[in-house]
């Protein structure tokens, strides 16, 4: 999926004195309030870290309440979705005008009825309301399915993604995958023959 990436970065984490005694619990906690959070520094929302303490001193900085700064190596896994990225999802709600998506777990999604391309019809199927494509059949949109939708637009304070299913590589995950091992069986398969002729 698009949007996530993986960062390399030393940092500078500052923590209160109170915390000296366990360095590594302190570093620990600091960095766990920026989880879910869009940071600009890092640009993007941190999901995950991992870190190793760089030196075993920690710097104390002058002020009126002096914190220790403490220098540390980390990995860190950011999430942030650009304009035209691919990202996925799980659909939450279907309606004759929208699509409701949850991206990662946390991130909303939308996509507008304008934003859904034509071959997608809503239906009701078996009393639940579903999109279901007039050129394949199985390719259906219902709650529950795995989503892959073009990002239009992300909103970093209310981590809202704005979608779209414009472009033909959007769709049920399930379908597009099974889609593409079968053009990928049929190539080999045309590739096989030509070997036999030849």
């Amino acid at each position: 999926m698009e949007g996530l990436k993986m960062a390399d970065t030393e940092l500078m984490v500052y923590i209160h004195p109170s915390k000296c005694g366990n360095e590594f619990s302190a570093v620990c906690r600091e960095l766990s309030s920026l989880l879910f959070q869009y940071d600009e520094t890092l640009d993007g929302v941190l999901l995950a870290f991992d870190f190793t303490m760089k030196s075993k001193g920690a710097k104390v900085l002058a002020g009126l309440n002096p914190y220790f700064g403490v220098k540390v190596e980390s990995k860190l896994l950011l999430f942030n979705p650009k304009p035209n990225s691919r990202v996925e999802g799980k659909i939450v709600k279907i309606s004759p005008e929208s699509v409701h998506v949850i991206v990662l777990g946390f991130s909303a999604a939308i996509i507008t009825d304008v934003d859904i391309r034509e071959e997608f019809k809503y239906t009701m199927r078996n009393g639940e309301g579903c999109f279901v494509s007039t050129s394949h059949k199985r390719h259906v949109l219902k709650v529950g399915t795995m989503l892959r939708l073009q990002v239009q637009s992300f909103d970093e304070e209310v981590m809202h993604i704005a979608g779209s299913l414009l472009p033909v590589d959007t769709g049920c995950v399930k379908w597009l995958e099974k889609q593409s091992e079968e053009a990928l069986r049929s190539v080999d398969l045309e590739d096989h023959k030509r070997r036999k002729i030849t």
